[in-house]
C-alpha cells in the first residue's frame, strides 16, 4: 500500500505553519513561523499585520517543511489548508497559496476546519486513539466540549459564547 503524504497549511491567526504528514499519523515535518513578538506591542493580534506577515512567510515555511521532510513538492498527494474559523485575511493567504500549489502540482485540495483540525491532532499524539471519545477543545476565542462520535462526526455539547476559558495561576 502506498504511503499518503499530506501537506497541511495553517494560517488562521498569527502563526504560519506547514507540516508534512505521512498516512495521517506520522509527522515528517512541522514548521511554524510565529508572529508573537510582532503583535506583543499591540496587546493582541492585529489582523492586517497578521495577513501581511503570512504573505511574507508562507512560501519560505512551505519550502522548509518539504526540505525537512526530505521529499519534493511532487511527492505530496494532497494539500490541506485551514479554511476557517479564523481571521479572514490570514485564512485567505494560506488558502490562496494552497489553491495555487494544488493547481500547479495537479494535486487534490481538501479544506480543513480549524476546530476539527485540533481534534484530529490527537490522533498523531495518541496513535491508539479511536472514536468515540469526549474532547475539550480550547483555541483562541473558542472553548467547546465535543462528543467525537466518529472520525468525521461531531456533536458540540457545550461551548463558550465569545471567549475561551482561561487557566488561572
Amino acid at each position: 500500500m502506498k504511503d499518503i503524504l499530506t501537506l497541511g497549511i495553517e494560517s488562521s491567526c498569527d502563526e504560519t505553519a506547514v507540516a508534512v504528514i505521512k498516512n495521517g499519523r506520522e509527522i515528517l515535518s512541522n514548521i511554524i513561523d510565529t508572529q508573537i513578538p510582532i503583535h506583543e506591542k499591540y496587546g493582541g493580534v492585529v489582523p492586517e499585520i497578521a495577513s501581511r506577515n503570512h504573505i511574507e512567510a508562507i512560501s519560505r515555511v512551505a519550502k522548509k517543511a518539504i526540505e525537512e521532510a526530505k521529499i519534493t513538492f511532487d511527492d505530496i498527494d494532497v494539500i490541506t489548508p485551514t479554511y476557517g474559523p479564523g481571521l479572514v485575511g490570514a485564512l485567505l493567504v494560506g488558502l490562496s497559496y494552497a489553491k495555487a500549489l494544488s493547481f500547479a502540482l495537479k494535486k487534490p485540495l481538501v479544506g480543513v476546519n480549524h476546530i476539527q483540525g485540533h481534534i484530529a491532532a490527537n490522533y498523531i499524539t495518541y496513535p491508539e486513539l479511536k472514536p468515540p471519545f469526549l474532547c475539550v477543545m480550547m483555541s483562541g476565542g473558542n472553548t467547546q466540549i465535543i462528543h467525537v462520535k466518529d472520525y468525521c462526526e461531531f456533536e458540540v455539547l457545550g461551548k463558550t459564547r465569545d471567549d475561551a476559558i482561561r487557566r488561572s495561576i
